[in-house]
């Protein structure tokens, strides 16, 4: 039989209940649905047209993680409510939302979430990650249960231009679920993601040069040899200030584990002292460990050098997460869900992803929740469309992309003196055909000098110090001045001075800055462009050159100090107010109530009373606050009243304030379930005995209650309808919470008994509802 012929074969398997839950249901419709395709594309053009060569079938015991992404509810709405969130003329503008909110709004339903589970689960594979809020299920199985799930055959390739194997899928995957998946991340591994790092060595004998003769060293910096430390590039981008990221939480993405001795090493070489906590988090059982031992390998150049460019910038964060793991998918998802959220992200990999879209619903959700992404440019001058000049996830119009530069400041810690486009640079017009962005588009961005593209995005966007000029230490073996370079320096460089502009952003009264692109480029072409950046106009970098303005090979520069802090995080210059709410999703019983907190900040001096309302309740929902308004910043608690009638399903609330000229909503995802039910039945329900017999006959049946629906009570049993001379007796005289259970009966007819057919009434009273079953009694 084939596989799918398997898949949707199944047998319902001995011992199971015939009367089926509802949740049994829904299991086999989802074993008969017809087979869907996922959203994004898996194979790879090297497998679908025969150019990577065939070996051999994966073995069917190997095991596999994969990580299982679920499409975006409303891919509609959240688009809609992206440029109303960006919009400075929107009420909505950054009014960004919580993980709960954005899960409830756009996120996977609990619903799919749990069919998904169950579908993993029925093939063999075991559940070891994910979470609804992350938008992911992560499972773990042998690759024969793996065929079976997805509908594929996995085998091994002899990969076309590395000297290795790989394994992928010969088609793409499909599932018998009533909706399709979003992604299968770890289906293959074709592409191996790569640092965008690189050594004067490597760069020299790929240029077939003296590495001597790559650059001059740099002179000016606090490290040895004049090279350049984390602290030398907040002086020079930064300057003297007090901001230092002070209430801010960074995340790096990181696929190998690190060592934090070296990180020690660091500073410990250059006579410094790091306070901010440090966190090492595995994302998908991806080890965070990176220790060179005997016979085993593990590289932590670049990971390290990510955390000193990061805490250099703001040396006092929160908090520093380093996000590891295997799959792109996996480390975005947790960068998303994760408590405390990280605001400002470096990326310093990059990869090729089968499908370029991939990873869109994280990087909109990041945009969403007020999360900024900074992603690399990479090493290899002009972007293509694959090898080590691939631009991903760089060209992602959701990211800011960081291209690299070659900096002079005035003496070691000093200040910025000056600035060229470093050659390798990366940068150009997306090879991955993503279409140009709003903000692009906005006149005097493209034009003949820079030779931009007017269809498709071009990076990078912003822009800092990537030449050979860093002291880097790595590994417990090495410690290096002036010999790595790369826009790896530049992306943690740049989420560090984003810290600076949250902190800044948060003590005017302001909320964080989000994603930052459609706040930059209209900078770019206003009249206070200078005073934000720091325009880089000579060097060139593959195919274009550094011009005025923007450009393809620094964007619109590095940040010019405080410039560009005090525009982005400026004080409101008019009253204004938000609104949340927590829970965003509450889950009520029929006939019973819920709450939720609402909660209201101000900003700008807002000082006007808040009436709250609301709209998309069902009927038979009942919604008040306490108190109905609020005087400025404070909460209030709503209350949601459900009649036992109300329909059970998810219902929309949207909570409307109002005050000061201003209205601003939020919303409660309301789940109504089913109230808690029990049943009872009478077996044997029948008795027959003849009038007048000599002395009492004396009869037994058993009384069943069975509870649903979440019921949790004991039930008291009693008899009603017994004819004169008949007694009715229980063992026990109730039924144990939680409500399903069984006692035995007694009926004791007497022989005064009159003949007749007596209906007697069984009563079960708990939880605040009443049952009833009967049995017959006949006295001939």
């Amino acid at each position: 039989m084939s596989q799918s012929g398997k898949r949707y074969g199944k047998a319902i398997p001995r011992g199971l209940c015939l009367a089926l839950s509802s949740v049994t249901l829904l299991f086999v419709m989802e074993g008969q649905a017809p087979a869907q395709s996922a959203l994004t594309h898996h194979v790879r053009q090297d497998v679908a047209s025969g150019h990577a060569q065939f070996l051999n079938p994966l073995p069917a015991t190997q095991s596999l993680r994969l990580d299982i992404v679920l499409p975006l509810r409303d891919q509609a709405g959240l688009s809609r409510f992206l440029r109303q969130l960006y919009d400075p003329s929107s009420p909505s503008y950054r009014h960004f939302l919580t993980v709960s909110e954005f899960t409830a709004q756009f996120g996977p339903s609990q619903q799919d979430y749990d069919a998904l589970t169950r579908y993993a689960t029925s093939d063999g594979l075991q559940v070891v990650g994910g979470s609804r809020d992350g938008m992911d299920l992560q499972v773990e199985g042998p690759v024969a249960a793996i065929q079976t799930a997805f509908h594929v055959s996995m085998g091994a390739y002899q990969h076309p231009t590395e000297n290795r194997t790989f394994y992928a899928p010969d088609r793409e995957p499909t599932v018998g679920l009533p909706f399709p998946l979003w992604h299968v991340s770890g289906l293959d591994n074709y592409s191996i993601p790569h640092p965008m790092l690189v050594s004067k060595s490597d760069y020299a004998k790929a240029h077939g040069i003296d590495p001597e003769s790559v650059v001059s060293r740099a002179t000016t910096g606090s490290g040895p040899s004049g090279s350049f430390l984390g602290s030398d590039m907040r002086a020079a981008y930064y300057g003297t200030g007090a901001l230092t990221g002070a209430g801010q939480n960074l995340g790096l993405l990181e696929y190998v584990g690190t060592d934090l001795d070296d990180l020690a090493t660091y500073f410990n070489n250059v006579g410094q002292t790091n306070t901010v906590p440090i966190t090492l988090l595995s994302t998908d059982g991806t080890s965070t460990s990176c220790v060179y031992s005997r016979g085993r390998r593990c590289d932590d150049t670049e990971q390290t050098l990510d955390m000193t460019q990061a805490l250099g910038m703001a040396p006092g964060l929160a908090s520093l997460v380093v996000y590891v793991g295997s799959t792109d998918t996996a480390i975005l998802s947790a960068m998303t869900a994760h408590n405390p959220l990280p605001t400002t992200i470096g990326c310093s990999w990059g990869w090729t992803p089968a499908d370029p879209s991939i990873d869109d619903p994280y990087f909109q959700r990041m945009a969403a929740q007020g999360q900024n992404f900074f992603a690399a440019s990479g090493d290899y001058s002009t972007w293509t469309s694959s090898g080590n000049a691939e631009a991903w996830p760089a060209d992602d119009a959701y990211v800011v992309s960081v291209g690299g530069t070659d900096l002079r400041t005035n003496g070691a810690a000093g200040s910025w003196a000056s600035e060229t486009a470093w050659a390798d640079s990366g940068g150009g017009i997306s090879p991955d055909k993503i279409g140009i962005p709003s903000w692009q588009q906005i006149l005097g961005v493209i034009n003949s000098s820079n030779k931009g593209s007017t269809i498709y995005r071009n990076g990078p966007d912003v822009s800092a110090n990537s030449d050979f000029t860093f002291y880097v230490c790595a590994d417990q073996t090495t410690s290096t001045a002036n010999y790595y370079g790369g826009t790896s320096f530049a992306a943690p460089m740049w989420a560090g001075y984003m810290a600076l502009v949250n902190e800044q952003a948060a003590a005017n009264g302001n909320a964080r800055l989000g994603f930052i692109n459609p706040a930059i480029y209209p900078y770019g072409v206003g009249t206070g462009y200078g005073a934000d950046f720091h325009d880089v106009t000579t060097g060139t970098s593959g195919s274009y050159s550094a011009v005025s303005g923007y450009d393809l090979v620094t964007g619109w520069g590095s940040p010019n100090g405080s410039g560009l802090i005090n525009a982005l995080a400026a004080m409101s210059t008019s009253p204004d107010f938000t609104i949340t709410a927590s829970p965003a999703s509450v889950s009520v019983a029929q006939g019973s109530n819920g709450a939720s907190t609402i909660t209201t900040t101000v900003s700008g001096g807002f000082n006007s009373s808040i009436a709250f309302s609301t709209a998309g309740q069902p009927t038979g929902v009942t919604v008040t606050f306490s108190p109905a308004s609020i005087s400025g910043a404070g909460d209030s608690t709503m209350t949601m009243a459900v009649a036992p009638t109300t329909p059970t399903r998810t219902h929309t609330i949207t909570i409307t304030g109002t005050g000061g000229g201003t209205t601003h909503t939020a919303t409660v995802s309301l789940t109504v379930t089913p109230v808690g039910a029990f049943t009872i039945t009478a077996s044997p329900n029948s008795f027959s005995v003849p009038q007048g017999a000599k002395g009492s006959s004396t009869f037994t049946t058993t009384i069943r209650t069975v509870g649903s629906g979440g019921f949790n009570s004991s039930i008291a049993l009693s008899a009603t309808g017994l004819p004169k001379g008949t007694t009715a007796t229980f063992s026990p005289v109730a039924i144990a919470a939680p409500g399903s259970g069984t006692s035995n009966m007694t009926l004791k007819v007497g022989p005064s008994t009159a003949a007749g057919n007596y209906t007697v009434a069984v009563t079960g009273s708990g939880g605040g509802l009443t049952r009833t079953a009967t049995l017959s009694l006949h006295v001939n």
